[in-house]
Parts: C-alpha cells; sequence; structure tokens
C-alpha cells in the first residue's frame, strides 16, 4: 500500500464511509427542507427564479444558507445519525420561524417578492442567514 507521510493510504480512506453517510443523510435534509419550505411560502420560488427573479433568489438562497449554517455544526458535532437528525429539525424550525417572522413584519411579502421587489428578498434571506448563524452557535454538545 502507498505511503503518505508514514502513514498508509487506506488510514485517509478509513473514514470515507462515515463521511459519504453523513453528507447523504445532510444533502437529503437541505432537500426536505426546501420541500417543505417553498410550500411554506405563498409563491413558487422555482418558477420565479426561472423567470430572473432576483428577489426570489435572494430569498431562497439566503434562507438555503441559514439552514445550510447550523446543518453544517450539527455534521462536525454529531455523535450519530439520530443526534445529527435531531439537531437539523432544530435549524429546520428556526428557518420556518424566521420566514413566518418576515410575513409577519412585511404584509404582502410573497406579492412583493413575486412582483420583484429585491428588498423583500434580502430581507427575508437576512433573516434566513442571522437566524441560521444564531442557531449554530447555539449549538451545543
Amino acid at each position: 500500500m502507498f505511503e503518505i507521510e508514514g502513514r498508509m493510504l487506506a488510514g485517509y480512506f478509513g473514514g470515507l464511509p462515515h463521511f459519504i453517510l453523513y453528507f447523504v443523510v445532510a444533502a437529503a435534509l437541505l432537500s426536505i427542507f426546501l420541500l417543505v419550505y417553498v410550500r411554506l411560502t405563498a409563491h413558487d420560488e422555482f418558477s420565479l427564479i426561472r423567470n430572473g427573479n432576483a428577489g426570489a433568489a435572494a430569498a431562497l438562497g439566503g434562507t438555503m444558507i441559514g439552514f445550510v449554517l447550523p446543518l453544517s455544526k450539527a455534521v462536525a458535532q454529531a455523535t450519530s445519525i439520530p443526534d445529527l437528525l435531531i439537531w437539523g429539525m432544530a435549524a429546520f424550525v428556526v428557518q420556518c420561524l424566521a420566514y413566518l417572522v418576515c410575513r409577519w413584519l412585511v404584509p404582502g411579502l410573497s406579492e412583493k417578492i413575486e412582483s420583484g421587489h429585491l428588498a423583500s428578498g434580502l430581507m427575508v434571506g437576512a433573516f434566513g442567514i442571522a437566524a441560521g448563524l444564531l442557531n449554530a452557535a447555539s449549538m451545543s454538545v
């Protein structure tokens, strides 16, 4: 077997199954989150984004980042897949709440995003990122 700095190459790949498992679970959580989130909103983000709506892209992009920030911390600190799922669900709930707060603060939020108001989309995205940062920072083992 090949050696790198005195260590067998097989040792470097020993964690590969663990990496693949956690990556796949995290990607599945992100996919499920997106499916639920786009149904929580009153507008069709993917259709709006396909049509060049920057507000919808900013909102969904920021929300995705806001979800993945704590999810990445959960992957890094999880001791098991159930542990990862619990922390992932916490991130899920926080992001949904962040969106609901934005809807409460900005009446007609979905209509504004649909009509291309970038400011509304940026606010949703910023709330998502802020909530994700606070969520990740609050996670502890």
